[in-house]
């Protein structure tokens, strides 16, 4: 398992290595993995695992799944390694991996998720905190609305069309501007805005309740 393998020590090792000098781009140093530094590598799955992990869980709705595709990810950025080119951003490269395979993992399994459910123990995605226990400036029932309004977004973020369900995601939870979805998606910046403003003027319209 890659990501099981990778320690904080070698990602640790890598930065130390190239302190002292200007910070290498991630580019540049997926191309010192490609010439075979193993500590490059490291480095680079330790900086990008929890931002893929929460891109997988978004479009996976499933934190075991979510843990297995990110890790097929950085299986797959090893494997190609050898063809790496560093004509365009590491991060670009690395969402149009993840998304071809969370795009052929969720028209795998569209008939096997089911509805989305949440539990009042679940811990919030963004806290940490659950329903049951709810922090001072929050009453139990302004927690239960919060939560409610959360499930209405996630599931009409998943009940969108394909690419724009994909440009919201990287947008608004995986902080990417619109040049970087762009490249991702293969679209143009101005493509990507109409797409995104569709997409935004779909969820208004439909949680106009929860605004």
């Amino acid at each position: 398992m890659l990501m099981a393998g990778m320690t904080p020590q070698a990602s640790a090792a890598f930065t130390s290595a190239v302190a002292g000098a200007e910070s290498p781009s991630d580019a540049e140093i997926m191309l010192r993995a490609k010439a075979g530094d193993q500590s490059a590598f490291d480095y680079l799955v330790q900086k990008y695992r929890r931002p893929m992990i929460s891109f997988m869980y978004r479009m996976a709705r499933n934190a075991a799944a979510a843990e297995d595709l990110a890790q097929e990810v950085f299986l797959r950025v090893y494997r190609s390694r050898a063809s790496y080119e560093a004509s365009a951003k590491f991060t670009t490269w690395l969402y149009r991996i993840a998304t071809n395979l969370a795009v052929n993992h969720a028209r795998d399994t569209r008939h096997e998720r089911p509805e989305v459910q949440v539990s009042l123990d679940e811990p919030d995605e963004e806290s940490g905190t659950t329903l049951e226990l709810p922090d001072g400036a929050l009453t139990a029932e302004q927690a239960m609305v919060r939560r409610e309004r959360m499930l209405a977004i996630r599931g009409k973020v998943e009940a969108l069309p394909e690419q724009q369900r994909l440009a919201v995601i990287m947008h608004k939870y995986q902080q990417m501007d619109y040049k970087q979805i762009a490249d991702v998606l293969k679209k143009s910046e101005s493509a990507t805005k109409s797409l995104l403003f569709r997409a935004y003027e779909t969820l208004r319209e439909q949680l106009k309740e929860f605004v």
